[in-house]
């Protein structure tokens, strides 16, 4: 089992897709045979008896894959929720960062933006050598950002900002394992195992029940439309390596502004001096 649930997080969408379409084409084929086998039985009365069990078999497949999707959509959800949740903390912790004094401003300040990008790094690593490389930097950083705070705090121990500042940096960190755990979550592998194998018995159902040309072309629209949605629903389950990940735009946004705001710092005019008039202009 854990095999396998490896192989649906780490192997190409296309390959699973083969696989799936090919086990279900299998096994239409089979129950095909097994009807061309058994003929002594074609009263109306035994194919209205198919017919009930076609609807059961499908009714009861399209029920297991919409409450499979639903639980692969909440995930998803959650985990682009998360993205404008941290981006949100980074980007206001970088602005309490500001009223920090030197060193600490510039140090923290440099810290944070490393992160965001790292995050944006993180959510775009496709392969698990890369994804264990950005992890482990992200870690680091997040341990800098805690240290570089102890530092600091100090200097603005008797100021209204430091149970803020504290606060807006905590939150920083809870979101970072709050981000680790929802791409660790995962619909249960055993939902998957159910599914993948009903799927093929009503594939096989329906190679057995639907005969005749019209009955083939309905057999293989059910099989194309229920395939493709449990390829969807594996797709939405890895957060990672799928094709449908969730939106990384409010944490580049966030990378922009710290930038922009950091040349806009190196680039800022000379404050006038404290002492002595400026002359206005004529």
């Amino acid at each position: 089992m854990a095999a396998f649930g490896s192989w649906l997080l780490t192997a190409p969408i296309w390959l699973i897709a083969v696989t799936i379409y090919g086990g279900m084409i299998l096994a239409a084929l089979a129950g095909w045979k097994m009807r061309l086998k058994n003929t002594e039985d074609l009263s109306p009365r035994s194919k209205s008896e198919e017919g009930y069990v076609v609807s059961s078999v499908m009714g009861l497949l399209a029920l297991l894959v919409g409450f499979t999707f639903a639980l692969a959509i909440d995930r998803y959800d959650t985990r682009r929720k998360l993205v404008l949740e941290e981006s949100n903390a980074i980007g206001t912790t970088y602005l309490r960062t500001q009223l920090l004094e030197e060193p600490h401003h510039t140090r923290i300040s440099n810290l944070l933006t490393a992160y965001a990008e790292n995050r944006i790094d993180l959510a775009r690593s496709r392969t698990e050598e890369a994804r264990r490389r950005d992890l482990q930097k992200s870690n680091q950083i997040v341990g800098q950002l805690w240290a570089a705070t102890v530092a600091a705090f100090p200097t603005i121990r008797d100021k209204p900002l430091s149970s803020a500042y504290i606060g807006s940096m905590n939150e920083v960190i809870d979101l970072d394992a709050a981000r680790q755990q929802s791409r660790r979550s995962h619909v249960p592998l055993e939902v998957f195992i159910m599914l993948v194998a009903y799927q093929l018995i009503a594939a096989g159902v329906l190679g057995y029940v639907l005969a005749g040309r019209r009955g083939r072309a309905t057999a293989s629209l059910l099989l194309i439309l229920f395939g493709g949605s449990l390829i969807l629903i594996i797709d939405l389950d890895r957060p990672n390596s799928g094709g449908i990940v969730e939106d990384q735009r409010p944490m580049e946004l966030l990378l922009q502004t710290m930038k922009a705001r950091s040349l806009d710092s190196v680039a800022a005019p000379p404050a006038l001096p404290l002492s002595g008039a400026v002359p206005l202009p004529d």
